[in-house]
């Protein structure tokens, strides 16, 4: 559990960092205000040589990465809401970084969803049966076998 929660922090952050550099880099690119191709093709080249965007992307694969792990490991019902802690993570890295105004209701929300994810976390640990049950019963056997199985 303790590793899933690093490979969790780990994306939070990539994925925070990802967003915040897609958005500056979209700030600093040039508007398009007719769908020509000549004016699409100088976007395009824009945008694959913004600095922002570019490292914007690459955090944003690396956080797709951490997601694809924890999916493999883990119920998506665990995984899913524990990812939307991304918005708690990514509004204080606008903030800090971009120096976003996030007003009290937004902060409000911002709470909420991170008491979610506590929420989430919670049930998880109540899943798992105390170590001290029968020897014999693992509920992880299946899933370890099944991923023996398809070559993981």
């Amino acid at each position: 559990m303790m590793r899933m929660l690093a490979v969790v922090a780990v994306g939070l952050v990539l994925e925070a960092i990802g967003v915040v550099l897609i958005s500056k880099g979209q700030k600093e690119l040039h508007t398009v205000f007719r769908l020509e191709f000549q004016a699409l093709w100088r976007l395009a080249v824009e945008a694959l040589t913004n600095r922002n965007l570019v490292l914007g992307v690459a955090f944003e694969a690396g956080f797709f990465g951490c997601l694809l792990y924890l999916l493999s490991r883990a119920d998506v019902s665990f995984v899913w809401p524990l990812m939307s802690l991304s918005l708690v993570v990514t509004t204080f890295t606008a903030k800090w970084l971009l120096h976003e105004h996030v007003s009290p209701l937004r902060w409000a929300g911002v709470c909420l969803i991170l008491l979610g994810a506590v929420v989430v976390t919670f049930t998880e640990r109540q899943k798992d049966p105390p170590r001290s049950q029968a020897a014999g019963s693992d509920p992880g056997a299946n899933r370890t076998e099944h991923r023996d199985a398809v070559g993981q």
